[in-house]
C-alpha cells in the first residue's frame, strides 16, 4: 500500500513549520521558539521534534542546511509553505463557521 502524503498538521506540527516561517533554526531553537510563542502551552519535547523534523524531512516540507556534530538546522520548503498556508485557511474557515453557529454569543 502507497504511503499517503501529509494532508493535515497536528497542533505540535503547526508551531514547527511557524518556526521556520522567517528564518532557520535548529531543533533546540524551534523548541525555544514554541515554548515563548505559545507561553508555554506546547512544549516540544525532543522525541515528539525529532520525529516531526523526520517526518517533515520524508515530506520534503523543510530541509536540512547545515549541520555540525549533533547540531542540525532546517528550514522550511516551498511545499512546507504550501501546506502551512492550506492549515490556515482550513483553521479560519473552521473558526469562522465556529461563530457563525455560536452567533459570536459565547465572546470573552
Amino acid at each position: 500500500m502507497a504511503k499517503q502524503p501529509l494532508k493535515s498538521l497536528t497542533e505540535s506540527m503547526f508551531y514547527v513549520l511557524l518556526a521556520l516561517w522567517r528564518q532557520e533554526r535548529c531543533g533546540t531553537e524551534i523548541a525555544a521558539y514554541v515554548r515563548e510563542l505559545t507561553a508555554g502551552r506546547v512544549a516540544l519535547g525532543p522525541g515528539t521534534l525529532y520525529a516531526i523534523l523526520g517526518k517533515f524531512q520524508e515530506e520534503a516540507l523543510i530541509k536540512e542546511t547545515w549541520s555540525q556534530g549533533r547540531m542540525r538546522v532546517y528550514r522550511i520548503t516551498g511545499a512546507g509553505r504550501e501546506l502551512f498556508r492550506r492549515e490556515m485557511e482550513n483553521m479560519r474557515r473552521c473558526v469562522d463557521d465556529g461563530q457563525r453557529e455560536m452567533g459570536e454569543e459565547e465572546e470573552t
